[in-house]
C-alpha cells in the first residue's frame, strides 16, 4: 500500500490484519502511534522481532479482526491492506461493525483489496459494488473514494488489480 506522508494520518492508527508488520513499522518510522493486529501468532511474533530489531516503537497483538472491541482502544485511522477480501459476506458485515466499534466519528479507513477488474485478479476479488455495499451510512461509514490500484503479490511481479478505498466513519 502506498502511504502518503504523516499528514494523511492523525492520532492512533490501527493496522488490521498487519501480518508481519511492514505497514505498521512504516507508520512507526513516521513517529505515529500504531497498533498492528493479526489473528496469526506467528505473524505477530515476526512483526515484534522486526520492531525490536529496528528499534521501533510499534505495538503488535494477536487479535480477531471480527472482535476489535476487545482491544478496548479507539483509533482515528485504520489500515486494511489485504484483509477485507478474505471475508465472506457475513464476515464482512461483522468486520465492518468491528471496525466501527474502534473508530471514532470522523476517523478514516484506508482499505486495499483485490479487484475483480482486469486480468490476473487475486484470490477472492471484490467488486466496487461489494465495497460500497459493505460500508454504508447504515453501518456507520461513508465511502469517500475508490480508485484502481495494484496489490503486491508473490504470484505476479506486476501485482494484481486492486481497489484503494478511503472510507470515513460517520
Amino acid at each position: 500500500m502506498r502511504l502518503a506522508g504523516a499528514g494523511a494520518f492523525a492520532g492512533a492508527v490501527l493496522d488490521a490484519g498487519c501480518g508481519t508488520g511492514e505497514n505498521a513499522l512504516h507508520l512507526a518510522a513516521l513517529r505515529l502511534g500504531v497498533l498492528g493486529v493479526d489473528v496469526a501468532q506467528t505473524a505477530v511474533s515476526i512483526a515484534r522481532k522486526k520492531a525490536a530489531g529496528r528499534g521501533m516503537d510499534a505495538d503488535f497483538v494477536v487479535a480477531d479482526a471480527l472482535h476489535l472491541d476487545r482491544l478496548d482502544r479507539g483509533f482515528e485511522t485504520v489500515l486494511d491492506c489485504g484483509l477485507f477480501h478474505t471475508f465472506d459476506s457475513d464476515e464482512r458485515r461483522d468486520y465492518v461493525a468491528s471496525l466501527a466499534s474502534v473508530t471514532g466519528r470522523g476517523g478514516h479507513l484506508y482499505l486495499l483489496c483485490f479487484s475483480d477488474v482486469g486480468p490476473g485478479t487475486g484470490p477472492h476479488p471484490i467488486s466496487q459494488q461489494e465495497l460500497r455495499a459493505a460500508f454504508t451510512r447504515r453501518s456507520g461509514w461513508s465511502v469517500a473514494c475508490i480508485s484502481p490500484d495494484r496489490c503486491q503479490t508473490r504470484f505476479d511481479a506486476q501485482g494484481a488489480p486492486g481497489w484503494l478505498a478511503k472510507i470515513e466513519r460517520i
